[in-house]
């Protein structure tokens, strides 16, 4: 995998530094990624360490709330390009979700931290916002991860059904081939034998 396309897998989990109120938009569920190898995986989680770190210590110098949102959005960034580089590794409909779940609740923490700046019923509403907004995001995830498994078990299903259709359809056939062998005698007969069972797979 080139360092382009690694940096952008990254670089896709760092944008979790939105509000997820509904006066902001909130970060939108990341495309499943392409299916990726092992050293890319094992690469793409040795750069989020690494870039936490580097937002981790950047926070150090602010103060108060700020430095609360500051680290959470540090930490959200690698949960999600964790989560994100092992949804497309493993490559399965269940750690699809968990990496838009994981990408859902790190917006939702960073939201919240926010909301602390506000006080009253501004900061009521703005907690309930960002609650509505993981509710949400969860639920669509879950849809989704359950269409993707019934699409795979249908699928699974057609195949199967195709296989024993062609099985069949070819020991029907390999029958009606040593019906006709019958007619025959001695060597013919023999050679009509062994010639149908070469041309229907049967030993």
């Amino acid at each position: 995998m080139s360092k382009l396309l690694i940096a952008l897998f990254v670089g896709a989990g760092l944008g979790v530094a939105g509000c997820a109120t509904q006066r902001e938009a909130p970060m939108a569920a990341a495309k499943p990624a392409a299916p990726i190898s092992k050293d890319a995986y094992d690469t793409i989680v040795k750069n989020a360490d690494m870039q936490y770190k580097t937002d981790k210590d950047a926070c150090a110098s602010r103060s108060g709330n700020a430095k609360d949102i500051c680290l959470a959005e540090a930490s959200g960034k690698e949960k999600v390009a964790k989560a994100d580089a092992e949804a497309a590794y493993k490559n399965t409909p269940k750690l699809r979700e968990d990496a838009r779940v994981t990408r859902a609740e790190a917006t939702y923490d960073v939201a919240k931290e926010k909301c602390d700046d506000l006080s009253g019923n501004s900061k009521d509403v703005c907690v309930k916002e960002a609650n509505a907004a993981l509710v949400k995001a969860k639920a669509d995830a879950k849809v989704d991860r359950v269409a993707a498994e019934t699409r795979l078990d249908a699928e699974t299903k057609q195949i199967d059904a195709r296989n024993e259709a062609t099985k069949n359809k070819r020991d029907a056939d390999y029958k009606v081939a040593i019906e006709k062998c019958d007619a025959l005698a001695g060597t013919a007969k023999d050679s009509c034998v062994s010639g149908a069972k070469v041309q229907y797979g049967k030993s």
